[in-house]
């Protein structure tokens, strides 16, 4: 901005021209360079102004004058000054810093560095090779033993022998797996022979591939193994998964769990104060490691309710779950035909295509154009075809007076006649039919009415008699007797 005194009149008549932003009069300038004359000597001086002045270089001798002082007093080789109180650490301490690479190198960290020449390091020519490598390495997801060997520098020949003498004493590698590996000296290809390798070929066993006389020979050494089951009863609290989680059930363990008791019982409705009780196979090594096995038994006590327990045994050539406590009678339910959210349940509704209200006969899940559709229960297909505004239909028989229908899908894949198991695919969803959108309609008939499917379970039904039942009532004794850890 200008000073008003300096700006000509509004009315447009003569006056005093503006000067530029920052421009002094002569007058102006002299004063300036007169008042910086006076200014008293001083050895302090700034050097980024007037630079190369003589003021400039005045500054400038002082900075080198105290630069070169400071040179001539310091003590020789420049040392850091000392602390006052350094901390003090065992020889213990200073091998384990050393070995974790936190120490100086000079004081031998192994960093694995290469260092460069310099007045203590002279380069060589050629570097000695090592006669001996011995590696540590860990079996990744989807990777094989032999592949890992060869990575790490071991022939193909070797490597392919090492793989198939331990696949064929039946050692199982699971990914993560640690194998120590030996190797010799380079041969012409780059590549090393196997000396040795190490490792643990499954739960029960160690193996170890090692060079002799003969060539590669395997070494298996037994480790015992308790496969004595697991018990875990507990309190199902807020939340029955996580009550099974935190009392240290695996979740693949907790899942079956969960699976089972649905079709007994509706697993939403398990209070806080019920108690899960639970047993599965479990196989644990001398060694301490273990590996938890499959689902055995599973049970629920409800207050005021009969309890649930149930137990896997084969019936008809299949592992399925027998009553407990029914003198065994097979326990059977149906399962979810569609992995898909319910939209619509069973009961009456306001019709979207017809615009009035009628009877829902089933409910109705919202799976996606070609979402797979399962059977619900064994059974037999009684319909495979078109069924009017059901559209493209399935239905099955279950016996007992049960049957269940799939509507409204856009393939089959199973025909009129054909007998399926619980989980088959029998098509895929879609929107065939009186239907507004691609959705699954579900009914379940008894005795040709049809019911909620939420509320209906199949009739339990004898599966075992003779020797078979007495040697279940046998094993589930034997089931009993285990103890366990509990969780209140």
């Amino acid at each position: 901005m200008h000073p008003l005194d300096q700006l000509g009149s509004f009315g447009g008549g003569a006056g005093v021209a503006a000067r530029p932003f920052g421009q002094l009069r002569a007058g102006e300038r002299q004063a300036a360079t007169f008042g910086r004359a006076k200014q008293p000597f001083s050895l302090v001086v700034d050097l980024n102004e007037d630079m190369f002045s003589r003021t400039w270089w005045r500054g400038f001798g002082t900075l080198t004058a105290i630069v070169v002082a400071l040179a001539l007093t310091a003590p020789i080789g420049w040392e850091p000054l000392p602390s006052t109180n350094p901390e003090k650490i065992s020889v213990e301490e200073a091998e384990q810093f050393r070995d974790l690479a936190i120490s100086p190198a000079a004081d031998g960290a192994r960093m694995g560095g290469q260092m460069t020449a310099n007045s203590h390091v002279e380069p060589v020519a050629v570097a000695p090779e090592r006669a001996r490598l011995e590696l540590f390495a860990r079996l990744g997801e989807g990777d094989s033993l032999d592949r890992l060997l060869v990575r790490n520098g071991a022939t193909y020949v070797d490597a392919a022998t090492a793989s198939r003498l331990v696949a064929g004493a039946g050692g199982q590698i699971a990914p993560g797996t640690s194998i120590a590996i030996v190797l010799g000296r380079r041969g012409a290809d780059g590549k090393r022979p196997l000396e040795k390798v190490r490792m643990r070929a499954g739960l029960d066993k160690v193996a170890t591939v090692a060079a002799g006389a003969a060539g590669l020979a395997l070494q298996i050494e037994s480790i015992a193994v308790d496969r004595t089951p697991v018990r875990v009863r507990g309190r199902a609290g807020d939340g029955l998964y996580w009550a099974l989680r935190a009392s240290g059930v695996e979740p693949a363990a907790a899942a079956e769990y969960l699976r089972a008791l649905a079709g007994q019982v509706d697993v939403g409705t398990i209070a806080p104060s019920d108690h899960f009780d639970l047993i599965f196979a479990n196989r644990r090594a001398a060694t301490g490691e273990s590996q938890a096995g499959p689902l055995l038994y599973a049970a629920l006590e409800r207050a005021g309710q009969k309890p649930v327990r149930m137990m896997k045994w084969q019936v008809g050539g299949r592992i399925d779950w027998v009553d407990a406590d029914g003198g065994g009678q097979q326990v059977a339910a149906f399962a979810w035909p569609v992995n898909a959210r319910i939209t619509s349940g069973f009961g009456m509704r306001y019709h979207p295509i017809l615009h009035f209200a009628r009877m829902h006969k089933g409910i109705d899940f919202g799976a996606a154009w070609g979402t797979p559709i399962v059977a619900a229960a064994d059974g037999r297909v009684t319909l495979a075809g078109w069924a009017g505004g059901y559209g493209r239909q399935v239905r099955i028989a279950h016996g007992g007076d049960l049957a269940t229908s799939y509507s409204h899908m856009s393939r089959l894949v199973v025909e009129p006649g054909a007998f399926v198991h619980q989980g088959q695919l029998i098509g895929y969803s879609g929107s065939s039919g009186l239907s507004t959108g691609p959705h699954l309609h579900y009914e379940v008939y008894r005795g040709g009415v049809a019911v909620n499917p939420m509320g209906v379970k199949f009739a339990s039904r004898s599966a075992l008699e003779g020797a078979n039942l007495g040697a279940f009532k046998a094993r589930l004794a034997e089931l009993m007797a285990i103890g366990g850890k509990s969780r209140s």
